[in-house]
């Protein structure tokens, strides 16, 4: 019996990661590595908490415990990344992440020795690059990605005769010098690819996080602290190592940008796996190569972390399908043969964070879910956020999701007939 009670409370916590647009598909693999992350108190505890932030009077609430027990639980789970805490108008506020980018990554990000993270790297290895449902659902299962590429700012330099025109939100240069919290953690990717072999030569304490995201993982000892002037370094040091910079999919707070490599990175590997880059949201430009300038050194191709560039019948081909429009290759070709160029229409990016869930949430069919769980009532600005990003969407967006809306309300209302 007891042996049925832990899996129930990893099934519920399992049910409960599914509740948010960004699940995780279940799995024999993901129950042995939530065992490694949460206990199984743990597990049934954060099963019944909220899908958006809360305090720990609404936690007590959910779980049937004190405010004072919840807070103690709550601060324990923050302090190992599980949870993100933040205080706003002297009031504590926490939130589950999703899996990706949150907890799951988060757990990779310093050298740790509370848990396994051998084994841990092991299994991750097992449910993200070996088994496929987790990398479907995350990068397939809604037309809204989660991540975007931003492109080499230096490779846009290297244009002369055309200005292109490029969006503050489109420079990771402008994230990092409009951010309030500054945290560089180590390369979940890298991190556990070390654990199986297969990782490379890149740096590693190279993860980039943002406000309060990275004000919590400062706090809790996954992150260090950087000002400003060290974070555009590493920037130029990830440059330096033909690194992309994949970050979090909103033009505003964005949360983190990850310097990644083609051979350990989850969405590249995975893009590259299904032979689309539909697996991430790609910038507006493309490169364009003049045949009669270029000298077939291969450079270009040798770089891309997509392998969308190759040599055929004498010349340079780029596979529109796969590319990223990085720009790692036009600022890796020595003999001005390359440049980037702007794309017929621009790539459509959310507000912010909520805006993207949200759009997530229509796509999946889960809108009511995110709009009527119960923590979502006790907050205004909550609520207040949701519906203005509804109120924003096209009209299309708008009737999917006044229908889920509806559908969810009409479920309520039957079921206490």
């Amino acid at each position: 019996m007891g042996h049925i009670t832990s899996r129930n409370h990893y099934e519920n916590l399992v049910a409960r990661l599914n509740r948010f647009p960004q699940g995780a598909p279940p799995s024999e693999t993901l129950y042995k590595l939530l065992s490694i992350l949460f206990s199984e108190e743990e597990a049934q505890f954060v099963s019944l908490l909220p899908i958006q932030a809360f305090t720990a009077d609404i936690a007590a609430k959910r779980t049937g415990k004190t405010t004072e027990e919840c807070e103690a639980i709550l601060d324990g789970l923050a302090s190992r990344a599980i949870l993100i805490d933040w205080v706003k108008d002297g009031i504590a506020y926490y939130a589950l992440p999703p899996p990706m980018a949150g907890w799951i990554e988060f757990s990779m990000m310093r050298i740790r020795e509370d848990i396994d993270q051998h084994s841990l790297g092991q299994l991750l290895y097992q449910y993200m690059n070996v088994e496929e449902d987790f990398v479907r659902n995350l990068f397939f299962g809604s037309d809204t990605k989660i991540v975007r590429a931003f492109v080499n700012e230096e490779a846009l330099a290297t244009n002369t005769s055309d200005i292109l025109e490029i969006m503050d939100y489109e420079r990771a240069t402008h994230v990092i010098n409009s951010a309030e919290h500054i945290g560089i953690g180590v390369c979940y990717c890298r991190h556990k690819m070390e654990h199986v072999g297969k990782d490379c030569d890149a740096p590693k304490e190279i993860c980039m996080t943002f406000g309060n995201v990275a004000d919590s993982l400062i706090r809790a000892g996954y992150a260090r602290r950087v000002e400003k002037e060290e974070c555009l370094d590493l920037l130029d040091v990830a440059y330096q190592h033909n690194l992309v910079q994949i970050g979090e999919n909103s033009q505003n707070n964005v949360a983190f940008i990850c310097n990644c490599c083609g051979c350990c990175c989850e969405a590249l590997l995975a893009a590259k796996k299904f032979g689309t880059s539909a697996t991430i949201s790609t910038t507006n430009f493309l490169p364009s190569i003049d045949v009669e300038t270029c000298t077939l050194c291969g450079s270009c191709v040798a770089v891309c972390p997509m392998e969308a560039l190759s040599e055929a019948e004498g010349k340079i081909t780029l596979d529109v399908d796969m590319c990223l429009g990085c720009g790692v290759c036009v600022r890796n070709c020595s003999f001005d043969a390359m440049k980037l160029i702007a794309k017929p229409s621009r790539m459509i990016t959310p507000v912010n964070s909520v805006h993207r869930i949200v759009l997530m949430a229509i796509d999946k069919g889960m809108l009511g879910d995110l709009m009527f769980d119960n923590s979502s009532l006790a907050s205004h600005r909550i609520m207040a956020a949701v519906v203005n990003a509804i109120l924003a969407l096209p009209p299309a967006k708008q009737l999917l999701a006044n229908q889920q809306i509806r559908s969810k309300y009409l479920a309520k209302l039957t079921a206490k007939i």
